[in-house]
């Protein structure tokens, strides 16, 4: 049974991303109507693969121009709506200034924004909410706090702060006002996807992102000399899309849904891409030794306590809910990382 009428729209926020293209496009892709909110909606050379899959689907698109922190700026893109999709928030782990201003502003801010938008907005009646494993772990030992050394969507990051995994923070406290947002109303209801580390092919030419980043540094020589050893709980971008989707059209979706694939370390990605780009990239291919890592860390941006408290260190996620409460399948790493290798070289990225 389907919770949304499909005669009304579908709001996506944050549309241009690496998510969200593809959410856009399986909504599309079925039919919807998608209200999709970008910054600036005169920049054609950044919505140009919004419109494309708006021309190639039996659905139709629509774009809105939203500020996450301007207050009552969703509630144009959200009229008429019956879902909402807020995958809107900034993403990025190095360079970071000024933490409240870059991350925690538009993270928590944004998400009572539009949330407190969907309240005002009489046709919603599910919110789907972006958030991430990073609100249920700040670090791998954390891992050690849990009941079998393994994370659920019961577990919640307490380790994170301001000045430590401050992104992994931002995620936590617009998860935890999400959810006192929902709490407080009774009209729509909040599903949640916690997606690991997203890969996999993008719908867009874009770079900025970290997935992205990771990959190519992965195949263009920057780690040539070898990887650190840090283990990465990984996701295909199109099951994260998926879940999205049948977390606002399932009836019975509700609650947290962890999404990742396998936990695997630098060094697994480099031999699983190795085996078949060896001969066409730059590919790492010895782990580096740990001491180097804390002599040269800190000038990549990984501070020594980031280091103590993940490297070296493997952790797992329990998949099972997303399974049987959105239907998810998984695919394995080694393909989606093939699949996202092939896109950057195929736009010329690489």
């Amino acid at each position: 049974m389907e919770k949304v009428d499909k005669s009304k729209p579908v709001l996506v926020t944050g549309a241009t991303g690496y998510i969200a293209s593809w959410v856009v496009k399986y909504l599309i892709d079925e039919g919807f109507t998608v209200h999709a909110t970008v910054r600036d909606t005169s920049n054609n050379e950044k919505n140009a693969h919004l419109y494309n899959i708006g021309e190639k689907g039996p659905g139709e698109l629509k774009l809105f121009e939203a500020d996450l922190l301007r207050d009552g700026s969703f509630a144009e893109a959200m009229e008429g709506c019956g879902l909402v999709m807020h995958t809107a928030s900034p993403f990025f782990i190095q360079g970071i200034k000024d933490a409240q201003k870059q991350l925690i502003d538009p993270a928590v801010n944004g998400t009572r924004n539009v949330l407190e938008t969907a309240s005002q907005t009489e046709t919603v009646s599910r919110v789907v909410l972006t958030s991430s494993i990073a609100a249920i772990y700040g670090d791998a030992v954390d891992k050690f706090k849990t009941r079998n050394g393994v994370f659920t969507e019961k577990d919640w990051n307490t380790s994170s702060s301001l000045t430590h995994q401050p992104y992994s923070y931002s995620k936590t406290l617009a998860e935890r006002e999400a959810w006192k947002i929902a709490e407080n109303q009774d009209r729509w209801d909040l599903a949640v996807i916690n997606p690991g580390f997203v890969m996999g092919p993008s719908l867009s030419k874009r770079t900025d992102s970290t997935s992205i980043d990771f990959m190519l540094s992965m195949v263009n020589g920057k780690f040539a000399m070898g990887v650190p050893d840090f283990y990465f709980a990984m996701v295909d971008v199109r099951e994260v899309a998926r879940a999205h989707v049948n977390a606002g059209l399932r009836e019975e979706a509700s609650g947290r849904h962890i999404l990742v694939a396998e936990t695997v370390n630098a060094l697994d990605v480099a031999d699983m891409l190795r085996d078949k780009f060896d001969k066409r990239f730059k590919i790492p291919k010895r782990k580096l030794p740990d001491f180097m890592i804390y002599l040269f860390g800190p000038l990549q941006g990984f501070g020594w306590k980031h280091l103590r408290k993940n490297l070296g260190i493997p952790y797992y996620f329990d998949n099972s809910y997303s399974k049987t409460d959105l239907g998810i399948e998984y695919w394995p790493i080694r393909q989606t990382l093939a699949e996202h290798v092939e896109q950057l070289d195929n736009d010329n990225l690489i």
